[in-house]
């Protein structure tokens, strides 16, 4: 069984690749700006420790013996302090060269589905610009990219779903397959073996966003109401975030990649369903 780090290891995907590589036995390296148990079922071997890929010194040493480091770290809110590339790309490349330096077998990145083809996109740039230093590295590497998940869609539709209406953007509507984590994370886990891969990966199940707000308002037993508003408001939007530089520009912009673009992978695996997803969820 390897030994492997991850980083990250506290978010919704993070704790769930640690949760499969214990059942598969493997010795596990839980790393995080926070620090907390999980709760494992298994035989593996875990040990937790803090690190923030900002601060070098936290990531010293933290390769060592290490034949796998596995970064889901990314930047996923609104901040005043950091920019998506202090996190995705400066504080991932902190990790890398640690990880060269304890000459670490595999470097495995999470990414997002398309980063390389939206340089105006920072949250994208920031990643492809890391994935080309990963390349680069002399490591062997996996790079996902995945299309989304099944919670950051729910995170984003249920408060609108709550206030009784959906706001979409007039045009092209995206489409996506997004995933469950767990079932990522399980695919992850069952190909540890691949080497100098770049793999977008989603669900089995592919909607657009005006159907997820149907679907969404079904399980909550509300009428449909979708509002459509142009895509210069968005523009208008980003201008006036960015002269204020609250940090919420960034993410407007990622906000409309997602809404307008075409997010289906390659490779569509797992079992979970979304449309069963969406109905648990607003059965709870």
């Amino acid at each position: 069984m390897s030994k492997i780090l991850v980083c990250g290891a506290f978010g919704h995907l993070g704790m769930d690749i640690v949760k499969e590589l214990y059942k598969d036995s493997h010795e596990i390296v839980a790393a995080g700006r926070t620090k907390r148990e999980i709760d494992l079922e298994g035989d593996g071997k875990i040990e937790y420790k803090m690190a923030d890929l900002t601060k070098k010194d936290t990531l010293q040493n933290i390769c060592d013996g290490c034949d796998i480091v596995i970064s889901t770290v990314g930047l996923t809110k609104t901040s005043k302090d950091f920019t998506s590339y202090d996190i995705d790309l400066n504080g991932n490349l902190n990790l890398l060269n640690e990880a060269v330096k304890s000459k670490v077998k595999k470097f495995i990145y999470i990414s997002v589905i398309h980063a390389d083809e939206h340089p105006d996109v920072p949250l994208l740039d920031a990643k492809a610009k890391f994935e080309e230093a990963l390349k680069n590295s002399g490591l062997e590497y996996i790079i996902y990219r995945p299309t989304g998940y099944f919670y950051d869609i729910m995170h984003v539709f249920r408060p609108m779903i709550e206030k009784g209406s959906v706001s979409l953007l007039s045009g092209k509507c995206g489409v996506a397959n997004v995933i469950e984590t767990k079932d990522f994370a399980r695919y992850i886990a069952d190909h540890l073996d691949k080497t100098n891969e770049t793999i977008s990966i989603g669900g089995t199940e592919t909607y657009n966003y005006e159907e997820i707000a149907k679907m969404c308002f079904d399980a909550a037993k509300k009428p449909c109401v979708i509002k459509k508003a142009p895509v210069f408001l968005f523009d208008i939007l980003i201008f006036i975030n960015k002269l204020k530089n609250n940090g919420k520009a960034d993410i407007i912009k990622f906000s409309k990649f997602t809404l307008t673009g075409d997010l289906v992978s390659d490779v569509k695996c797992g079992d979970s369903s979304f449309k069963e997803y969406i109905k648990k969820e607003f059965e709870a």
